[in-house]
């Protein structure tokens, strides 16, 4: 799962990223308006945590912007503005959520569940397809009720792939999803032959069925049975 923060705060941003990194996040920081709406109109993410006061920027005018390019990114706005108006227009704007400073990050963390199990999973914590069980908040796979050891990427991947089932996915949002703006720097996308492979192999070899399907010269596509 991939979080945008944008806070111009640097020590809070920074702390905030390294606790939900802890939690699996992958994490990339804005700290001004600038930054923060090139990423947005570039990347997708399944949560953005947005200050409201910025040092060049209203951080509302990106949530108006998300909403006016037809993003579906998650919003939570975080703010020392604990005003009932700048909750309303936030809220009225098409955040999920509002959390006023100081807060506990804990606190934070289970708000952004929330919100992506809302938005992403139809507010299920857990998805089955027959014999496969993605548990989404302990974050491990069963087969048939028997775990499945995965590392994190190929977690994440099979997350992704099976909560936009019956769609082909490209291998640039793949990456996206996988490594977000590190992609920029990427030679190729081999890498994701390669978690898609190993996947599909631990996926067989504990007896599920080959879901995840190659659609040559597109991508892949999540195809369970009926």
């Amino acid at each position: 799962m991939k979080i945008l923060i944008v806070e111009d705060e640097i020590e809070l941003s920074n702390s905030m990223a390294t606790y939900l990194r802890g939690e699996s996040y992958l994490c990339e920081i804005a700290h001004d308006h600038r930054t923060a709406l090139d990423k947005i109109e570039v990347f997708d993410y399944d949560c953005i945590l947005l200050d409201i006061s910025l040092p060049d920027g209203n951080g509302l005018n990106l949530l108006r912007q998300l909403k006016a390019n037809n993003k579906t990114d998650g919003v939570i706005i975080i703010s020392a503005r604990n005003s009932i108006d700048d909750k309303i227009e936030g809220l009225n704007l098409g955040a999920d959520d509002y959390i006023s400073k100081p807060f506990h990050l804990s606190e934070l963390s289970a708000r952004i569940k929330a919100v992506i199990r809302r938005r992403r999973f139809e507010g299920t914590s857990v998805l089955v397809f027959n014999e496969l069980v993605i548990d989404i908040e302990g974050k491990s796979v069963f087969i048939d009720d028997k775990p499945v050891d995965l590392t994190r990427k190929e977690y994440d991947l099979l997350l992704y792939l099976a909560s936009n089932k019956n769609r082909i996915i490209s291998k640039n949002a793949i990456a996206e999803h996988l490594s977000g703006d590190e992609i920029m720097s990427y030679d190729n996308l081999d890498f994701i032959y390669s978690h898609i492979k190993n996947l599909k192999r631990k996926l067989s070899m504990a007896g599920c069925s080959d879901y995840i399907k190659s659609m040559y010269g597109m991508g892949y596509k999540f195809e369970p049975k009926s």
